[in-house]
């Protein structure tokens, strides 16, 4: 079997660069570890990355593979057991819609809510998948 430790980056694509930096940087205090304008911005998320193309630049590299993808994507946030339900605040605090909170049994609990681009983002207590 493969050793692997984790899912070190992950990537949305996106239509407005300032738009996720508003988002993910000013809103869910992510910062920001490279921006290139016309391109991509990348946001430190923990100890992984959190990337967000242009898809219109990134379908045509040559230097790289190509990549892009449309509609709506889904990625979920670790948080510590603890830190859940202050997250929640935190995150409803500030102004974000909640769109679902599911119940996974077991007194595991995560909640779903979207980015400015309509991208499907849910923030899970740690252990969820153990």
């Amino acid at each position: 079997m493969i050793p692997y430790t984790r899912i070190k980056e992950t990537c949305l694509y996106i239509d407005d660069l300032d738009k996720a930096l508003a988002f993910y940087q000013g809103l869910l205090e992510m910062p920001v570890i490279s921006k290139v304008e016309g391109r991509h911005v990348f946001f430190r998320c923990g100890d992984t990355v959190l990337l967000c193309f242009l898809p219109e630049i990134t379908q045509n590299e040559t230097t790289l593979p190509p990549h892009y993808a449309h509609g709506k994507q889904h990625i979920a946030f670790e948080v510590k057991q603890d830190d859940y339900q202050a997250t929640l605040k935190q995150v409803t605090g500030k102004g974000i819609a909640i769109t679902h909170e599911q119940d996974w049994g077991s007194g595991r609990q995560s909640f779903y809510f979207e980015d400015p681009f309509g991208h499907v983002l849910e923030i899970v207590p740690e252990g969820i998948w153990e």
